[in-house]
């Protein structure tokens, strides 16, 4: 099944965008955005609903996305020109307006895979791998969840690094580590045994002891190969430790550069929902006129627009505050928190409005309804980001 009913010419402003926000981008930005969105919808669009219905990743869309400069675009020295973390959330609601397992993958190798080897790799490692990342013909993935822990990650991690001469030994596990599937690089974090600190590896495909497998029966983001991985006596030269990473300090840094755009990811996926049942509303015909006539219709429509809007505003502030050097992890957690909640309003009330057409395929809005659920849930939980940011107003930690 194809979106090819989802595919009106590209707009040059988003519908979504009721304030104009897109015009804060520089004139350059605002180009690449729209080059960005022509991409999408011609490459994308058309098999993102068969692709999510076998929960397979389209590998041919990797080059396209490399060509446009989708990987490492925070990186100065792979940049395909210069840009703002506004403008690099922006291009996260791109993706997340088409497709959310895309911008999920290219979340995991551009800001968590890249941003690692960026934040803790020495110059050497940056030099070899971020290049051939950025041109999309080294695939990378990021290992830091576990089957026993998820968001006590900073004190549970259980994989373990021994150091041996001139060699690294892990063992452990991993979960839900998207693109592990087919990555040929996997950053793994481990806990030195003998300091207990957290500490980055570049494990590469094929290395003995490190097997993947694939989760099955995902119901959101189907199109993302999440896996399990497993080390067992997994030998890691010294030369493929990241050498700037000390403790779990460096790991938070590469998840602050990331978690304000999984926000803006996830405006994405609410305006894509939105945008879907704006289309229906004005096709769809009950009582002799199409629903869009309707009062009750129009208050939803209104109700999602006045969360997109609300939330675009948040993150282009919090954006703007990375630009600037000021933005705080509380900052992120805030707006990683207050979007995600009011992206699950909207793809609800939208699927809502589409009755029983909204629980299939053909309109798009079941995909956008059911991958907003793994979008609230990664890069910290509501409850995770929530505590964070009432640390920060009450100075005391509830954290267990």
């Amino acid at each position: 099944m194809t979106d090819t009913l989802l595919a009106p010419a590209v707009p040059e402003t988003l519908h979504a965008d009721f304030y104009g926000f897109q015009a804060d981008l520089t004139p350059v930005e605002q180009d690449a955005a729209l080059r960005l969105r022509e991409l999408l919808e011609r490459e994308v669009r058309p098999i993102a609903n068969d692709y999510w219905a076998r929960a397979e990743f389209p590998h041919q869309v990797v080059q396209p996305l490399a060509r446009f400069g989708a990987f490492g675009a925070f990186i100065p020295e792979v940049a395909r020109f210069e840009n703002s973390a506004v403008y690099r959330g922006w291009a996260g609601m791109e993706l997340g307006r088409v497709d959310a397992s895309t911008c999920t993958f290219v979340g995991v190798q551009s800001g968590l895979a890249m941003g690692a080897i960026h934040v803790g790799g020495s110059r050497e490692q940056r030099e070899e791998w971020l290049p051939a990342m950025a041109d999309g013909t080294v695939m990378g993935a990021f290992g830091l969840t576990e089957p026993l822990s998820g968001s006590d990650t900073a004190r549970g991690l259980r994989t373990t690094a021994r150091r041996d001469g001139d060699r690294w030994v892990l063992n452990g596990a991993k979960r839900w580590i998207g693109n592990a599937t087919f990555s040929d690089i996997t950053v793994v974090w481990a806990r030195d045994v003998a300091d207990q600190q957290v500490k980055g590896f570049l494990v590469r495909r094929g290395t003995p002891g490190f097997t993947t497998s694939k989760i099955e029966g995902k119901q959101a983001l189907r199109i993302v190969q999440n896996a399990d991985i497993t080390l067992e006596d997994v030998v890691v030269p010294e030369s493929d430790r990241l050498p700037e990473v000390h403790s779990f300090r460096e790991v938070a840094i590469v998840l602050r550069l990331t978690r304000a755009e999984v926000a803006w990811q996830a405006i994405g996926v609410a305006v894509g929902a939105y945008e879907a049942a704006v289309r229906y509303a004005g096709e769809r015909e009950q009582f002799g006129k199409t629903i869009a006539h309707y009062q009750i219709v129009q208050d939803r429509l209104a109700s999602c627009l006045g969360n997109i809007t609300a939330c675009i505003a948040m993150c282009m502030q919090v954006s703007r505050m990375q630009d600037e050097g000021r933005q705080r992890d509380e900052h992120a957690a805030l707006a990683k928190s207050f979007v995600t909640t009011r992206m699950r309003e909207v793809v609800a009330w939208c699927r809502e409005l589409l009755g029983g057409n909204g629980i299939t395929l053909e309109h798009g809005v079941a995909r956008y309804f059911a991958d907003a659920e793994a979008v609230y849930s990664f890069e910290g939980t509501r409850d995770m980001n929530q505590l964070i940011v009432g640390r920060s107003i009450t100075g005391v930690s509830a954290f267990v």
